[in-house]
């Protein structure tokens, strides 16, 4: 009875450290699979990637977005990094502040070396903020960026703004002039932001016209703005996405399920013939 008793515990304690152990283990890779790549392409790799990841004992999911916890971590990085050594960001984020999205933006902007941006998969709201700022943006084919309208709460800006141009002020409610007053200066900055972004490589009338298209509520904010989108606007950017980015991103699981979604053979699948009988 003492020896199970030693074994229930034993076996308590081993499935409590077991997710941490599995962290630890995929970070050591994650650092392994970096250092691969730097050495590659003589850069320092920085990832900002958010899932929802077991971050706890208790597995318990958390949402994550781009804070400021994450533009101090990246200012660092960049800040450790000599001017002369190029920097590649990956990218893989819903958004999230546009304080800490701008940092990041205007410290790559600034940073002498080439920056290259790459999205493996989408990077949307501040994600794309911080992806106007690259020198060389790589996408895969089919990945996406999204539109940089501001919004005020749950409302877009530049909807509220309709409000005002559809309605008499008389009918319209104090609080909605507010956010409508609101919404006219967030546009106008996210758009002089973008603008000072792309000027590094476009004539101030493209820049104009592109941050224009990409803030001043065009398309809905959940809208995929794809590859070929992107380089009508005259962004720079090409789908020659290295096969070491997907084995990182790899490295980065959502939580375990009972089930997965999808799921599939793993490995590549090449054209062959019919099978003779």
């Amino acid at each position: 009875m003492e020896m199970f008793a030693q074994f229930f515990w034993l076996f308590l304690i081993i499935t409590a450290l077991t997710p941490y152990l599995q962290q630890q283990m995929l970070r050591a890779a994650r650092t392994r699979k970096m250092v691969e790549l730097e050495r590659k392409r003589g850069s320092r790799v920085i990832t900002l990637i958010h899932r929802q990841e077991a971050l706890s004992l208790l597995g318990v999911p958390l949402t994550r977005y781009i804070n400021i916890e994450d533009s101090e971590q990246v200012l660092t990085a960049i800040r450790l990094t000599d001017k002369n050594v190029p920097i590649d960001l990956i990218l893989h984020t819903p958004g999230g502040l546009v304080l800490a999205s701008e940092q990041i933006a205007e410290a790559l902007l600034r940073h002498p070396g080439k920056v290259t941006v790459f999205v493996p998969h989408y990077s949307m709201s501040g994600g794309t903020l911080i992806a106007t700022a690259a020198d060389e943006l790589v996408m895969d084919q089919n990945a996406v960026l999204g539109p940089l309208d501001p919004q005020l709460g749950q409302y877009p800006a530049a909807s509220l703004i309709k409000v005002l141009e559809s309605k008499e002020m008389k009918d319209i409610d104090d609080q909605t002039i507010i956010l409508a007053d609101l919404a006219v200066k967030a546009l106008k900055q996210v758009k002089d932001t973008v603008k000072c972004l792309l000027s590094k490589h476009m004539d101030e009338e493209k820049a104009e016209e592109t941050a224009i298209r990409l803030t001043q509520g065009t398309w809905t904010h959940d809208y995929p703005i794809d590859v070929e989108q992107l380089a009508d606007m005259g962004i720079n950017v090409n789908t020659e996405m290295p096969g070491e980015i997907y084995s990182l991103m790899s490295l980065f699981p959502q939580p375990r399920t009972a089930r997965p979604s999808v799921e599939y053979s793993p490995g590549p699948v090449y054209p062959s013939g019919p099978k003779e009988s």
